[in-house]
C-alpha cells in the first residue's frame, strides 16, 4: 500500500508544478506604452474624466516641480478643469499659488460631414 501512496503523490506533484510555473511573471516581448514619445510639454494636463482630486494632486506635484502648469480641457470636461484649478489655488495650494490666466477658444472636431465646434479653455496657474 505505502508504494500505492507514493505513486499517487508523484502524479499530483507533477501537475502541481505546472500551476505554480504558470504564476510566474513571464517576460514582456511587447514595448511599454510608456515608451512613446510624448508631445506635449509636462506642464500640461489634460482633464478627463478622471477623479478631480486625482488631477489636483498631480497638478499640485507638477507646481512644486515647475512653477506653471496649464490646465486644459474640451466640452464637459471643462467644469472639472476649474474645479480642479480651484481646489489648487484655494484648498491645496494655502494661498501659494494663484490663477494667472484663462483662455477660452472653440475647436473644430471632426471629418467632412462629422465636423462640430466644441468648447476648450486653458487654465494658467503659476506661483
Amino acid at each position: 500500500m505505502p508504494r500505492k501512496s507514493n505513486d499517487r503523490e508523484s502524479t499530483p506533484s507533477a501537475t502541481v508544478e505546472k500551476p505554480a510555473q504558470m504564476t510566474e511573471q513571464p517576460m514582456r516581448t511587447t514595448p511599454a506604452v510608456g515608451n512613446q514619445e510624448r508631445r506635449s510639454p509636462p506642464n500640461h494636463i489634460y482633464i478627463g474624466k478622471k477623479p478631480v482630486m486625482g488631477y489636483a494632486m498631480s497638478a499640485l506635484i507638477q507646481l512644486t516641480q515647475m512653477g506653471e502648469i496649464i490646465i486644459k480641457a474640451r466640452g464637459l470636461a471643462i467644469s472639472r478643469a476649474v474645479d480642479v484649478a480651484q481646489i489648487v489655488t484655494k484648498r491645496l495650494g494655502n494661498g501659494a499659488f494663484a490663477i494667472k490666466d484663462v483662455r477660452i477658444d472653440t475647436e473644430v472636431v471632426g471629418e467632412g460631414e462629422e465636423t462640430r465646434n466644441v468648447s476648450s479653455i486653458e487654465i494658467i496657474v503659476g506661483k
